[in-house]
């Protein structure tokens, strides 16, 4: 018997599913490594594998710190993705020459990475199987809502319905209130709403502490301390569960 499967027996029926978006639902790292690539080879010639492997990580897990700032209030969202790009390329000694080159490569960066968003292929056979069980479902997300919106529809996701973003009520995960807003407006209850994401702490162990029944979506097999964005008294304790596929998660009800 699987992890899952005892979970499953433990915790009693689910009625309702909540699943954050990025690197769950869609596989956001493709599209800004992608639009990275694309957006900076000519700034960075002859760059290696293990150089752009390198700079990808500095502006998708290495300047978190800045994007935190953005959930806080104290950047927008063009900000953060201007002085993540700007400590990337500082990393490798390029310096942009000024306000209006950043804001052109931010823009060509964007709209390269807005083109490759896409669905993991675990996704849509998960929510048929969802709509078949008559199980509701959304998703709630550390970013806002309009944003967060069209990401779903540029994938394909319109059957998304339910979303709740940062905006929404005007907090960011791992925050009780963000996931609960999410099981209030699928008209369950915490204890029978599984929430379901990429980050170990804030989607699995925030969601558990907030009365969810969280689940951690490993995908790529990482252990559990490489996924630790936020301390672990911040978001309260609570081992969830851990799958490698949403398919996993399988049957429901």
């Amino acid at each position: 018997m699987s992890e899952f499967e005892v979970f499953q027996q433990d915790a009693g029926r689910v009625t309702g599913v909540l699943l954050d978006i990025d690197d769950t639902l869609v596989d956001l790292e493709f599209a800004m490594t992608t639009g990275l690539r694309t957006a900076s080879e000519h700034l960075l010639p002859g760059l290696d594998a293990s150089g752009w492997d390198h700079f990808f990580r500095i502006f998708t897990h290495e300047t978190t710190h800045i994007y935190d700032r953005y959930l806080a209030g104290e950047l927008s969202f063009q900000e953060q993705r201007v002085l993540r790009g700007r400590t990337a390329l500082a990393h490798f000694g390029v310096h942009m020459p000024g306000e209006d080159a950043e804001l052109a490569w931010v823009s060509h960066y964007a709209s390269i990475q807005e083109a490759h968003v896409r669905p993991f292929a675990d996704v849509h056979p998960f929510l048929d199987a969802l709509d078949a069980a008559g199980i509701p479902y959304g998703a709630v997300s550390n970013n806002v809502h309009s944003y967060q919106r069209a990401k779903l529809d540029r994938a394909g996701l319109q059957r998304i319905a339910v979303l709740v973003g940062t905006d929404t009520v005007g907090v960011a995960k791992p925050d009780p209130a963000i996931f609960l807003e999410g099981v209030r407006l699928l008209g369950g209850s915490p204890a029978e709403t599984l929430y379901v994401g990429d980050n170990r702490l804030i989607d699995c162990v925030g969601s558990t502490a907030a009365g969810l029944r969280g689940v951690w979506l490993n995908r790529s097999g990482n252990s559990p301390d490489s996924n630790t964005r936020v301390n672990e008294e911040t978001v309260g304790h609570g081992d969830g569960s851990t799958v490698s596929s949403l398919l996993d998660l399988l049957p429901l009800g």
